[in-house]
């Protein structure tokens, strides 16, 4: 176990992780590892209240996503309630040269990636295809098949690697997040191989919710999820994934070491869904109402909270100034979600190639043809 780990009890899970924020807000200066590495942050009052900020504005974001869901505004939402910490910390670790493959989960590594939180709504309300420039943001599009991104991620980095990219500590590194689910398909099998082998400079980063939607995570694997590194020849590490300190370290020291050269590394990031799996979901008819309040007790969001107080890095009056703006953002992303236009159904024969297709062309004038002779009739 590691030095710094605690023994197995009703926050840890048997065998340990690296945890540097407690669930009740107390600080652990450092965590020593097996193979000898220590993770720890030194961070400055203010990036310390910044992490608060970040974590109360995703999750108000989010509640009022699923809100406008229930309200018809959305087809459907992937609610993040629960991972913040793991996606904030993660996605803060990042350099501005690192590239970012996503499911359709990670709104908070998107938040921190400064991208603006109105992108993905255009996916989830059905105008558009979700399709921002990657390029442009450092961060791919929202991945709907599971698994598939990881395989994008790699072929990604070692097109890095290929281009010289690497070997220095201004390289560029990859991420690809996946749930606990994901872990048991093909493509994220395939990937784990295809990063070994070539040496590949990416950090996979599992969120391990407890549920590939109903299935709890018994049923999808015999030992932990980070254990399953070794067999592809890579480190794998276990985080407390409600401790955005812990996911901080770990991930940042990940994507430095795959920079330098040293290849893939596994996070699993030991966290829980709050809520349903999406939208379509009730989590009700699979788990236990006592569970989900046992893992209330580890909120992210309460224990940086705690911290500060107890450090006496924030007041009452901080709190509410950030109640405040999360209150205000999320009011101004309903109403640029409410003010989206509907696209034109000729529309969808747009941006299938980059320079056209005659095939496509004459697709589209047909369509064009047949909407036209609609026009005037009663409905």
């Amino acid at each position: 176990m590691a030095n710094g780990e605690r023994e197995a009890g009703t926050d840890v899970p048997a065998g340990g992780f690296v945890q540097l924020l407690t669930p009740d807000g107390e600080r652990i200066d450092s965590v020593t590892t097996a193979d000898g590495t220590t993770y720890s942050v030194d961070f400055t009052d203010a990036e310390y209240r910044q992490l608060y900020d970040d974590l109360v504005t995703v999750r108000r974001l989010d509640v009022e996503a699923t809100a406008l869901q229930r309200q018809g505004e959305l087809g459907i939402w992937a609610s993040l309630l629960g991972q913040e910490a793991a996606q904030v910390g993660s996605g803060r670790a990042m350099r501005a040269q690192d590239m970012a493959f996503p499911t359709y989960r990670e709104h908070g590594v998107l938040y921190t990636r400064g991208i603006d939180p109105i992108m993905p709504f255009g996916l989830f309300r059905g105008v558009d295809q979700g399709g921002w420039d990657p390029n442009e943001f450092k961060f791919n599009t929202y991945t709907i098949v599971i698994g598939a991104q990881t395989l994008h991620a790699t072929g990604y980095a070692m097109g890095i690697t290929m281009d010289g990219k690497t070997g220095t500590a201004d390289g560029e590194a990859v991420i690809a997040y996946f749930g606990d689910g994901a872990t048991s398909q093909g493509d994220v099998n395939e990937a784990f191989v295809w990063s070994s082998v070539y040496h590949a400079p990416i950090v996979f980063f599992c969120q391990n919710n407890q549920y590939a939607i109903s299935e709890p995570l018994e049923r999808q694997t015999r030992i932990p999820l980070h254990r399953r590194a070794d067999g592809y020849g890579f480190p794998g590490i276990r985080i407390d994934g409600n401790d955005v300190l812990a996911s901080y370290a770990v991930t940042r020291a990940a994507l430095d070491q795959a920079r330098n050269g040293q290849g893939p590394t596994l996070i699993e990031a030991y966290t829980y869904r709050m809520g349903a799996h999406t939208s379509s979901d009730d989590p009700t008819r699979y788990r236990i109402a006592s569970e989900v309040e046992a893992w209330k007790a580890k909120d992210p969001i309460a224990r940086v909270k705690a911290f500060l107080t107890k450090q006496q890095l924030a007041d009452d009056t901080f709190f509410a100034e950030v109640d405040e703006r999360a209150k205000t953002l999320a009011l101004e992303l309903r109403e640029k979600v409410l003010e989206m236009p509907d696209p034109q159904p000729v529309s969808m024969f747009n941006n299938v190639y980059p320079h056209g297709s005659p095939e496509v062309d004459a697709q589209k004038a047909g369509f064009e043809r047949y909407h036209a002779s609609f026009e005037g009739s009663a409905h």
